[in-house]
């Protein structure tokens, strides 16, 4: 902890020092904020009249550099808001931070180095020059943004920079990101014909085709084999409801601003943000007992949540979002072994699709600001600490995230690394005490006195969207054979096989095979390469040795099959299907 906290501060460091470039290069540009980020830094900066691009960041980068080995030492000082004031006047923006900082009736500090002076709370290198390598950090690139992330307020130019412990670090983050490009999931799927994004239907609404319906499908029957046998039990609920419904919840407070609503004659409704509240009224219409508890409902259920424009992105950030929602109703002393359940069907799924290793899993829990949060003091902290007890029992890799909590209960979420090691939240496990009280659900205990039940929220894959964009970038589109959306190709070499190719075809169409016969009159280098564009994992060639032996010859993406029976082809396939084998 005690390292990732030396690197932000570098990066924060690095932030001030791009802040010092920037304005020896554009000294009438106007300085805002610069903290440090994941993977390095960003300053947002009003330029004025003067235009900034890409290009301009190579000189940039090099004023840095030069300046780095005079930032020997920082130095703080407190100063009074007239003080400040006097020394940003002209600056609006640092202005408007001290108005904010004297609001608060906080300390007003500057931090200095090389010559450098800025409004800053503090945590930097001690002594920059000694340690930050200079070949460990590269301004990235520019980006526009508004100023507080306001779209009422002006558009700042926002420039990254990247930063890590050391060059190899750096360079080894640059290539993934070179390689995360290839993998795009807007890109293959444009070329795979898997989804579609049309300015007609609308932003942040995609698209399938047949062959991503085929993935989503996959998907969900997949989550639900490993349901059924849990004790879940499907439910249905529709897309839109009475406002009532979330203000009891507390969701119209909470996202107020995120919700659509439609209007039917005189009524009003919301389209759904969440599947939780429609949950709640399906286990109040029944009368429980302690004999059936836990009651376990799984809905993989479209929500609808207003994002702004600039944030959506292809699958990934959408408008219309399909989880693969599930909420049980259990006792306190059921919780452990309900979270217990669920963490078996989490590793289950990941490591079927290759994203057990390095997992680890953020306990998040409310921050100091209680009033964001639904509940009592006495609710949360029961809920925390059950939650905690479960991670230890599971002996899960977790840590501890303040503040990151849903509004109505503590969360375990589930951090997977992809195949060129990028890290991705994914699945959500969610302890809640405070909407069984807010909609008064109740069972009968074994005194037959009413008892409230907790609800345990959780998704496996996060949302069917976001889950398919991660999934075709973690395989580059080549899916293993369970997955892909074609299986099989069959090319007959000519004419003269196209008998036997279609008996072929027809065997493994039979067989419920996703299977697809190329006889166009494109030569058979062409017609293989297109197959291997396609990402198809199983190619059969047909030539005239294959149609007089009754055989087949079959190039996969690892090995090539020859001399083999159809069914003996036709068993391999099965058993890589049943087994969900990856490539």
């Amino acid at each position: 902890m005690e390292n990732d906290e030396h690197l932000a501060h570098i990066r924060h460091t690095l932030a001030h020092l791009l802040a010092q470039a920037a304005h020896i290069h554009y000294p009438n540009s106007l300085l805002t904020l610069g903290p440090s980020v994941d993977n390095g830094f960003y300053y947002d900066i009003d330029f004025g009249k003067d235009k900034i691009s890409d290009e301009d960041l190579v000189e940039l980068e090099k004023t840095m550099k030069k300046n780095l080995s005079t930032w020997i030492e920082f130095t703080h000082k407190e100063v009074s808001g007239d003080e400040a004031k006097d020394i940003f006047k002209g600056n609006l923006y640092k202005l408007e931070l001290i108005e904010e900082i004297i609001a608060r009736g906080e300390k007003i500090t500057l931090y200095t180095c090389g010559g450098f002076t800025d409004l800053c709370r503090g945590g930097h290198a001690e002594n920059p020059s000694k340690e930050i390598p200079i070949d460990s950090f590269k301004l990235e690139r520019i980006a526009g943004a508004y100023w507080r992330g306001n779209e009422k307020n002006k558009m700042l130019t926002r420039i990254y920079g990247l930063s890590y412990k050391t060059k190899a670090e750096l360079d080894a983050y640059i290539l993934q990101q070179e390689e995360a490009k290839k993998r795009d999931h807007r890109k293959i799927g444009k070329e795979l014909k898997l989804f579609t994004l049309s300015e007609l239907v609308g932003a942040g609404l995609p698209l399938l085709q047949p062959k991503g319906m085929i993935i989503r499908k996959e998907i969900e029957d997949y989550l639900w084999e490993l349901h059924k046998n849990n004790g879940y039990s499907r439910v249905w609920t529709p897309h839109i409801a009475k406002q009532n419904l979330y203000e009891t919840s507390g969701h119209a407070a909470k996202f107020g601003a995120e919700l659509f609503r439609v209007k039917g004659g005189d009524e009003e409704f919301f389209m759904k943000p969440m599947n939780c509240p429609h949950h709640m009224q399906i286990f109040a219409d029944n009368q429980f007992s302690y004999r059936d508890m836990p009651v376990r409902y799984f809905e993989p259920a479209t929500v609808y949540r207003y994002e702004k424009a600039g944030q959506l992105s292809g699958l990934t950030r959408v408008r219309a979002i399909t989880q693969d929602d599930g909420h049980l109703f259990c006792r306190v002393s059921q919780i452990g072994t309900e979270v217990s359940t669920i963490v078996s069907i989490i590793k289950s799924f990941y490591t079927t699709m290759g994203m057990m290793n390095g997992y680890w899993v953020r306990l998040s829990v409310r921050g100091d600001d209680k009033s964001k949060y639904l509940g009592t003091d006495e609710v949360w902290e029961k809920a925390e600490s059950a939650l905690e007890i479960a991670a230890k029992e599971n002996e899960l890799n977790y840590k501890i995230g303040r503040d990151e909590a849903a509004f109505y209960g503590p969360k375990l979420d589930f951090m997977f690394k992809d195949a060129i090691g990028r890290e991705w939240q994914l699945a959500t496990i969610q302890c809640d005490f405070n909407l069984p009280e807010r909609f008064e659900l109740k069972f009968i205990n074994e005194s037959g006195v009413e008892e409230r039940p907790v609800v345990i929220h959780r998704a496996i894959s996060g949302s069917l969207e976001r889950f398919m964009g991660v999934m075709i970038e973690h395989f580059a589109g080549a899916f293993p054979l369970w997955l892909s959306p074609v299986q099989v190709v069959v090319l007959p070499i000519s004419e003269h096989q196209k008998e036997y190719g279609d008996s072929v075809f027809k065997a493994l169409k039979d067989r419920d095979i996703r299977v697809e016969i190329d006889d166009s009159n494109e030569s058979l280098g062409k017609r293989i390469r297109n197959a291997k564009m396609k990402k198809v994992p199983y190619v059969i060639v047909i030539g005239d040795k294959e149609k007089e032996s009754g055989l087949i010859t079959v190039e996969g993406r690892t090995e090539k099959l020859e001399n083999i029976t159809t069914e003996a082809f036709l068993e391999r396939l099965s058993g890589e299907i049943k087994n969900k084998t990856l490539n």
